[in-house]
């Protein structure tokens, strides 16, 4: 039998020293302290019963293994080991919780719908009318504006990117399929009359952070989109939009983040000169393409 190697709890060393204890364990032991040395985000998110199926061993042997490296059981290794991933794990988690209480199709539209509801009333009451007129100022006052998001935020950028571009000279979306790279080949390109607008969410993309470190870097101002002064986009960012985004069925909820631009887009309309022409060009460039608009029509070959 194992003899207990009694080290104090880390949120952030419980692999390394399980790497450390590895060799005192029993065989047994050992198979457990390998899984979760090679699976620590899985490891995680088990219960006993799933971890002791996964490896091979009794549930009463994946406790004594938790003893056996100084912890006083199961519950408080995958507590330690859930500490190193809590962003990560937060939607599992939070849909681990709703699973355990199902409801019917038209509960989980009422929940999200809620939730939404929750999410935007929050955003709002925390808005700061100087950070909004800051923001609107800054683009109205770019050369140019570079709208950069990765992953879910690269939707949002493109709306971000489609809905300035009615009432700014010169936008550029940088969520392209060439990706990272693209915007890399961007930054040399940019100064500082220019803008970078970043949009990111839990859980953070590197690349996002990247970019945006490398425009403030070359003192490019900075705009950012995320959910708090937390996020590692605000030390970076000259200016900040928050928006709150809890969600227990994915890691954001884009609801709010989608209204928070479609804000922001109405203010630099109200801010820009020529908004009014801008419109009734725009609409009379796409009239052929709108359904029962009069008698024009748009021919489509296929030659």
């Amino acid at each position: 039998m194992s003899k207990p190697v009694h080290v104090s709890p880390s949120p952030v060393s419980i692999t390394a020293r399980i790497a450390q204890a590895r060799l005192q364990l029993t065989p047994s032991h050992q198979q457990i302290a390998d899984y979760v040395l090679k699976h620590p985000l899985q490891a995680a998110t088990m219960p006993i019963d799933e971890l002791a199926a996964a490896v091979g061993v009794s549930v009463a042997t994946a406790n004594r293994f938790a003893r056996a490296i100084g912890l006083d059981g199961y519950p408080m290794l995958r507590a330690e080991l859930v500490k190193g991933f809590e962003a990560m794990l937060a939607p599992v988690e939070k849909m681990r919780v709703r699973l355990e209480k199902p409801g019917s199709a038209h509960d989980a539209f009422l929940a999200v719908l809620d939730e939404s509801q929750n999410n935007i009333a929050a955003t709002r009451a925390a808005l700061d009318p100087a950070a909004c007129a800051a923001a609107v100022a800054a683009i109205a006052g770019a050369r140019r504006i570079y709208v950069l998001g990765y992953g879910a935020s690269g939707w949002l950028a493109g709306m971000l990117a489609r809905g300035l571009d009615l009432h700014c000279e010169s936008v550029h979306l940088l969520a392209s399929v060439a990706g990272a790279t693209d915007g890399a080949r961007q930054l040399p390109r940019m100064g500082g009359d220019d803008l970078f607008i970043v949009i990111s969410f839990p859980r953070y993309l590197r690349d996002s952070v990247a970019l945006a470190r490398g425009a403030f870097e070359r003192g490019v101002p900075v705009l950012a989109l995320t959910d708090g002064p937390h996020s590692p986009l605000a030390p970076l960012a000259r200016h900040c939009l928050f928006a709150k985004t809890e969600s227990f069925h994915a890691p954001n909820s884009e609801t709010t983040v989608l209204a928070l631009i479609e804000a922001l887009v109405s203010a630099v309309a109200l801010h820009q000169r020529g908004t009014l022409q801008n419109a009734a060009r725009m609409t009379e460039a796409v009239l052929p393409w709108l359904h029962g608009a009069g008698s024009s029509s748009v021919s489509v070959s296929s030659k």
